[in-house]
């Protein structure tokens, strides 16, 4: 029998909570049809579903006297992972963040070769003409790839966040979060693939209509989109609250996201 994949997810602090991690897990389950765990990695698992795994949050060692936690989610690189885990080393594991709403099928994410599949940050925003006046830093953020949404084989990339803990200060003067760090590190080693354009969509940018023709239609989420995530603003705490919408954008009626986030039916998607 084949072993079960891994979906993690984090949840520290306040930001989000036991909800928003059910919501996602019942996504999940609607939409992967291979064995697979459930695990969230948390400070406070109270609240969440049955069938859900909790773990402790995986440790970041900063040195003495760095409390800088942003970067938290590099602990998913921890050698001890996979025992963390009850897992064996190199098992695939599909990192989702808790603000995003899975629409389609999700064993795609596992079928898709590569050692290290991520989101290409780009692929979340309209295009930035301004960006080519400066060529290599057009090229550098054209490789970042977003860690909301990463498949990899748990304990397989150490040396990611090895390289972190080694010089903190450096990383942070380098980089302006994880996701280049991390991407940096692994498209260095040529073991960078992202997911096809269009599985991955930003409800902003690809749902919402541009400008005026907000006005004309309510949002709807492209046939290929198997993930919905809200990069910048409105987050999705906002849209899901009937807010978010600006003068220039208006956000209209999310039913469909409501109910594919809640699990009713007709908010699927296979």
């Amino acid at each position: 029998m084949t072993d079960p994949v891994l979906i993690l997810c984090m949840k520290w602090g306040t930001l989000y909570g036991a909800r928003d991690v059910n919501a996602l897990a019942r996504g999940v389950r609607r939409h992967l049809f291979r064995p697979h765990r459930f695990i969230c990695l948390t400070d406070d698992p109270a609240g969440l579903d049955e069938g859900i795994e909790s773990r402790p949050l995986p440790r970041l060692d900063l040195p003495p006297g760095s409390g800088d936690t942003r970067w938290r989610k590099l602990a998913l690189f921890n050698r001890d992972l996979p025992e963390r885990l009850d897992a064996a080393a190199g098992t695939p594991a599909l990192f989702l963040d808790l603000d995003l709403v899975v629409t389609g099928g999700l064993d795609a994410f596992f079928d898709l070769p590569g050692r290290f599949c991520i989101l290409r940050d780009d692929d979340l925003f309209r295009a930035k003409p301004l960006r080519r006046l400066r060529p290599g830093r057009d090229r550098f953020l054209h490789m970042v790839g977003n860690t909301s949404v990463f498949r990899h084989g748990i304990g397989a990339h150490p040396e990611v966040v090895e390289t972190y803990l080694a010089d903190p200060a450096a990383a942070q003067a380098r980089y302006e979060h994880e996701q280049q760090m991390v991407s940096d590190i692994l498209n260095t080693q040529g073991r960078l693939t992202y997911w096809p354009r269009g599985w991955c969509v930003s409800f902003k940018n690809h749902c919402v209509g541009r400008g005026l023709s907000s006005y004309l239609s309510d949002p709807a989420f492209p046939d290929s989109a198997r993930i919905v995530l809200f990069a910048g603003s409105p987050k999705m705490a906002e849209v899901m609250a009937g807010r978010g919408g600006r003068w220039y954008r208006r956000i209209g009626d999310v039913g469909w996201l409501r109910a594919a986030w809640d699990g009713i039916e007709g908010g699927n998607r296979g």
